[in-house]
């Protein structure tokens, strides 16, 4: 059964940083590439970034591009979203996911961003 737990959200002020973890389990971490997804009440979930399985290809939204990466550790079955220079359009529940699978997602981590 695939899960994901993600973790490392809060509430912050503009300007601030966080650091997500998204722990992974049930299929073969090491094999896939993982993902990032955010979103805000009555949106759709829109992307933010991607790392591919062995981290030699990493992209990022054009809206997070300068301000976020993303990182993976496969021994630890983790995938990372470092956020700096947060902006209150940022808000949003955050998602990890397998790249290509968007039949299975976690509980979501809420990010809030205000003054």
């Amino acid at each position: 059964q695939v899960q994901f737990v993600e973790s490392g959200g809060g509430s912050v002020q503009p300007g601030g940083s966080l650091r997500l973890s998204c722990v992974a389990s049930g299929f073969t971490f090491s094999s896939r590439g993982m993902k990032w997804y955010r979103q805000t009440p009555g949106k759709e979930r829109e992307f933010v970034a991607t790392i591919s399985a062995h981290s030699d290809f990493v992209r990022v939204a054009d809206s997070v591009k300068g301000r976020f990466s993303i990182s993976r550790d496969n021994l630890q079955n983790t995938v990372w979203l470092q956020m700096n220079d947060l902006k209150p359009e940022d808000t949003a529940v955050y998602y990890c996911g397998v790249w290509g699978d968007d039949d299975n997602w976690g509980q979501g981590t809420q990010v809030t961003v205000s003054s």
